[in-house]
């Protein structure tokens, strides 16, 4: 492991698994969250990231292609990884080669099943409910240039109810992110070159 792991999490939505994850590594010895970064002003990136006096950078998408801002940003903060949690646009190669095998994401269904471009939230959860699957999960994977299709790290899975909506079933995934997401961060980040098991 680094002597210090800095991560930044990237979010676009209200930001419960980030808040997770801050929390998870408030007092841990070699890994802290030092960046929040997100494509929403109206995110619950500015709220947290003030609360935190965590680093904060909003960014557009052209912003994102270019590079420059975030690449000054991360180096200022020290950044050794990136976390997806909830964030909704395509990471571009420039970042996937500035942080190989460093970046991180949590996807709402048990992949390949359910991923690619517009699946995301409700979309996933209607998805399975349309389907008739028997269970749903989450799977945490590294990330490469497509949306969802980087190699998995670890997956969980839950049962989906005959009475369930994407809602309901969204709650049950949501339980599982929250359960596993930042203890998995944490392994990868502790124990690089084990592999994790697939699964519960």
């Amino acid at each position: 492991m680094a002597a210090e792991e800095r991560l930044a999490i990237f979010m676009s939505g209200t930001g419960t698994n980030a808040l997770r994850i801050i929390e998870h590594f408030r007092d841990h010895p070699n890994i802290r969250v030092n960046a929040l970064v997100t494509n929403r002003s109206d995110s619950g990136a500015v709220k947290m990231g003030l609360e935190e006096k965590i680093g904060i950078a909003i960014i557009s998408r052209s912003e994102l292609q270019d590079g420059t801002k975030l690449m000054k940003f991360f180096k200022d903060k020290e950044i050794t990884c990136i976390v997806l949690a909830g964030f909704l646009w395509l990471i571009p190669e420039w970042l996937i080669r500035a942080f190989p095998s460093r970046i991180v994401n949590i996807h709402p269904s048990l992949l390949p099943k359910y991923g690619g471009k517009g699946m995301y939230g409700q979309h996933v959860h209607r998805a399975v409910l349309e389907a008739g699957d028997p269970q749903s999960g989450i799977t945490i994977h590294y990330v490469n240039e497509a949306y969802d299709e980087g190699a998995v790290i670890f997956q969980a899975s839950c049962p989906v109810m005959p009475d369930d909506t994407p809602q309901t079933l969204a709650a049950r995934v949501l339980q599982l992110e929250h359960a596993h997401f930042p203890s998995v961060i944490e392994e990868i980040l502790t124990n690089p070159d084990e592999n994790l098991s697939l699964g519960e």
